[in-house]
């Protein structure tokens, strides 16, 4: 049997994703890819996986999309990793530098500054090493595990999730399980008992990642207060809310 090709953000938050799906028996079913978020996003979108934990921006470029999981990458209020950073408060920032890596955290950060914070930036496409350029009046989105270590490095911080929230009083979704093709129900099934498998081991993750000592930032914390796991009803209201919101960028 041909194999499912699945794409996975290879940060910290989906760690207990591909935990899951790497200890129980549906690894043997699947190609499992680790890609940042925008790789993973276009890989769907070119069909050269079947099935991602995408963006959530990235939806309506999909032609054919279902979301097929119980679980997503969410949070209620803080998140932690998916920042803006300045040396300024909001009303004096000039130009915001957008993180390569992301597609929803860089739409987020537009419909907030329309849509919540009334500014209107100029935005900066980045590469490699674009953090460093936070300066006077240049501000940054920073996401993902390069967020950890750098709560006190700059004069001003503001957590996205936690802008959304105070705007529309929902959680946030940054990203998604999306094929690009129907599944059978069969394999979704087991698809999702994997998921829940790695997310019911969190603390088994926790102890492993923290011997490792790799990631700079409350790992325990984070997993388990930080990001929130259950695509439920209030996420699935934010998303359509959001994606709304994008058609209007």
């Amino acid at each position: 049997m041909e194999k499912i090709k699945i794409s996975v953000v290879s940060y910290l938050n989906s760690k207990p994703f591909i935990y899951g799906l790497e200890h129980s028996g549906i690894l043997n079913e699947i190609d499992l890819q680790l890609d940042i978020p925008s790789v993973c996003a276009q890989k769907l979108i070119d069909g050269k996986v079947d099935l991602g934990l995408i963006p959530v921006a990235v939806i309506p470029k999909l032609s054919e999309k279902f979301i097929v999981s119980d679980y997503c990458i969410g949070a209620e209020g803080k998140v932690a990793s998916v920042m803006l950073y300045s040396e300024v408060p909001l009303l004096q920032i000039k130009t915001i530098l957008l993180d390569y890596q992301s597609r929803t955290s860089v739409t987020l950060v537009k419909v907030l500054a329309k849509e919540y914070w009334k500014i209107n930036p100029q935005w900066a496409a980045t590469e490699t090493d674009f953090e460093n350029s936070v300066s006077g009046n240049v501000a940054a989105v920073i996401i993902g595990d390069r967020t950890f270590g750098l709560e006190n490095k700059y004069a001003y911080a503001y957590d996205l999730s936690e802008e959304w929230e105070k705007f529309t009083q929902l959680p946030f979704v940054f990203a998604c399980w999306v094929a690009n093709k129907k599944l059978s129900d069969q394999f979704i099934d087991s698809f999702n008992q994997a998921l829940k498998y790695g997310l019911n081991h969190r603390h088994l993750l926790i102890e492993e990642l923290n011997s490792k000592k790799t990631y700079p930032t409350d790992i325990g914390v984070y997993l388990t207060q930080s990001i929130k796991y259950n695509f439920d009803d209030r996420k699935k209201t934010a998303l359509e809310l959001f994606l709304k919101y994008c058609s209007k960028l």
